[in-house]
C-alpha cells in the first residue's frame, strides 16, 4: 500500500493536479478533433482502402499523426508538418550565425523563433495537404469510380478541393496550438504527448486486427506479442537512460588558509541523444520514392525499394546512420564545450584543455554515436523481422505497433512525463522543507519547538 501511495502522491499536490487535468482535458479535445469527419468523405471507403495500411507511405503518416490520416478527419496531417518545421529550424540555428544569435538572447529570441516556426508550418501544411487531396484521395476516386471515397462529382470541383485543403491545413494549426498549450499549462512536451496519445489510441483497434488467421495458434500468437513487447520496452528504456560519464575536476584556488574547488563533476553524453529524429529523416527520404513509384511507367522503382526488400533495409540502415552522425555534428558542438569548461576553471584528467579537449570529446562522442546508431537501426528494423517471426496475417499492425518508431516515442515520452513529475514533486518537498511545512513535521519546526522549550 505504501507503494500505491507514493505511487499516486502527485495527486495530492493541487498545483500538480491542476497541471494533469489541464493536459487530460486539452489531449481529450484533440482526440475528440480525429472524430469530426471533412466534409462529404465516406469514412467507411477510406478505411477499407488506406487506413487499414500498416506499412508504406499512410503507414509512416500514420505513425506520425496518430491514425487520423486513416479516418479522413480534420486532423488528418497531424503534427507532423510542425515537427517539420521545427527540425527545420533547429538545424538552421547550428547554421546561420543570425539566427543562432536570436536562439541566444533567452526568452525572448525564443519567443521570436517559435513564431517563424509556426509562420513556416503554414506552407508545409498546405503543399502536404494539397498532396493528399490530389494523391490519395484523388487515386481512390479514379480507380473505384461509384464505390470512391468522395463522390465523383462533388470532387470535381476545384472550390470543393480548395476547402479540402484549408480545413486540413486550420485542423494541423489547431494541433499545434493545443500542443502549445499543453506545454504552457500542463505537464509534459504538448507535441510530444499528442504523438503518443495517437499511437496509444490506435493500439485497441490494432490489437483487435491482429488476431485473423489460425484460431489453434492463438495462445502462441499472445505470449510472442508480449514477449516482443516487453524486449522492446526494457531495450527502449536501458538505451534512452545509457550515459557516457565523462569525468571533469574543477582547479584548486588557495585563498588564505582555505582552498576553493577542487570538485569532481562529469558531463553525461546521452546515448540515444539524437533522439528519434534520424528515423524521421529516413523515413521521410524514402516517402519520395515510394510516391514516384505509383507514376506511370515508375513501377520498377517500388520493387526495387519496396517497404521490405533488402535493398530498402541496407539503405534505411544506412541513412539512419548518416542521420545520426549528421544531427549530433550539429547539435553537439565540442569546441564550446572545452572552452566553456576552460573559462571555469575546469578540466578533464589527463588530457590538456582547450584544443586537446575537444579533439576528446569529439572522439567518445563519436563512438556514443556510433552506439546509439545501431540502437535506431535496430529498433526501426525490429517490426520486419517481428512480421517473419510472428508469422500471422495481422501481424503486421501490431509488430508497428507494438515495435519501432511506435514504442521508441512512447517510452520516451512516459519517461520525459516521469521526469516532470518527480522534479515537481521534489521542488514541492524542498519547499515544505524550507517553510517546515513538510509532512513529519521538518526540521525548522522541530527547532522551533525546542526554540519554544527553551
Amino acid at each position: 500500500m505504501a507503494m500505491f501511495g507514493k505511487a499516486f502522491e502527485f495527486l495530492r499536490v493541487p498545483e500538480l493536479r491542476k497541471k494533469i487535468l489541464w493536459t487530460l482535458g486539452l489531449l481529450f479535445a484533440y482526440r475528440l478533433g480525429n472524430h469530426i469527419l471533412l466534409p462529404g468523405v465516406r469514412p467507411e471507403v477510406f478505411i477499407d482502402r488506406i487506413g487499414t495500411q500498416s506499412g508504406g507511405v499512410v503507414g509512416i503518416l500514420n505513425a506520425l499523426s496518430g491514425g487520423a490520416l486513416g479516418s479522413a478527419t480534420v486532423f488528418s496531417l497531424g503534427v507532423m508538418p510542425y515537427i517539420s518545421a521545427s527540425i527545420v529550424f533547429s538545424l538552421l540555428q547550428k547554421m546561420v550565425p543570425a539566427l543562432e544569435q536570436v536562439a541566444k538572447e533567452g526568452a525572448s529570441g525564443q519567443r521570436k523563433i517559435n513564431q517563424w516556426t509556426r509562420w513556416a508550418t503554414v506552407p508545409i501544411c498546405i503543399f502536404q495537404a494539397s498532396v493528399t487531396v490530389t494523391t490519395l484521395i484523388a487515386k481512390d476516386i479514379g480507380e473505384s469510380g461509384p464505390n470512391a471515397l468522395i463522390p465523383p462529382e462533388l470532387f470535381a470541383s476545384f472550390f470543393y478541393k480548395c476547402a479540402l485543403v484549408m480545413i486540413l491545413t486550420a485542423g494541423t494549426l489547431l494541433i499545434m496550438w493545443i500542443g502549445e498549450k499543453i506545454s504552457e499549462h500542463g505537464i509534459g512536451q504538448g507535441t510530444s504527448l499528442i504523438i503518443m496519445a495517437g499511437i496509444i489510441a490506435r493500439l485497441p483497434t490494432q490489437i483487435g486486427s491482429s488476431f485473423v488467421g489460425d484460431p489453434d495458434n492463438r495462445t502462441q500468437f499472445i505470449a510472442e506479442i508480449i514477449g516482443i513487447f516487453i524486449i522492446s520496452v526494457l531495450a527502449v528504456v536501458f538505451f534512452t537512460k545509457a550515459q557516457r560519464r565523462v569525468p571533469i575536476q574543477q582547479a584548486k584556488l588557495t585563498r588564505g588558509r582555505r582552498q576553493l574547488g577542487g570538485a569532481r563533476h562529469f558531463i553525461p553524453l546521452k546515448v540515444s541523444a539524437v533522439g528519434v529524429m534520424p528515423i524521421i529523416f529516413a523515413q521521410t527520404l524514402f516517402v519520395i520514392p515510394s510516391m514516384l513509384g505509383k507514376a506511370p511507367g515508375l513501377g520498377f522503382i517500388n520493387e526495387y525499394l519496396g517497404y521490405e526488400s533488402f535493398l530498402y533495409l541496407i539503405l534505411y540502415t544506412g541513412l539512419i546512420f548518416f542521420f545520426a552522425f549528421f544531427w549530433t555534428a550539429v547539435m553537439f558542438q565540442p569546441k564550446e564545450m572545452a572552452n566553456n569548461l576552460k573559462e571555469h576553471g575546469s578540466f578533464i584528467p589527463g588530457t590538456r584543455p582547450g584544443q586537446r579537449t575537444a579533439e576528446y570529446l569529439e572522439g567518445v562522442m563519436v563512438r556514443v554515436t556510433l552506439v546509439g546508431a545501431a540502437f535506431l537501426a535496430v529498433i526501426a528494423l525490429f517490426p520486419y523481422f517481428a512480421n517473419s517471426f510472428i508469422g500471422t496475417a495481422g501481424g503486421r499492425g501490431i509488430a508497428y505497433a507494438i515495435g519501432g518508431t511506435s514504442i521508441l516515442i512512447t517510452v520516451g515520452v512516459c519517461l520525459d512525463l516521469v521526469d516532470k513529475i518527480n522534479a515537481q514533486l521534489v521542488m514541492r518537498n524542498y519547499e515544505g522543507f524550507a517553510s517546515g511545512q513538510t509532512g513529519s513535521g521538518g526540521w525548522a519546526r522541530r527547532r522551533e519547538s525546542g526554540g519554544g522549550d527553551g
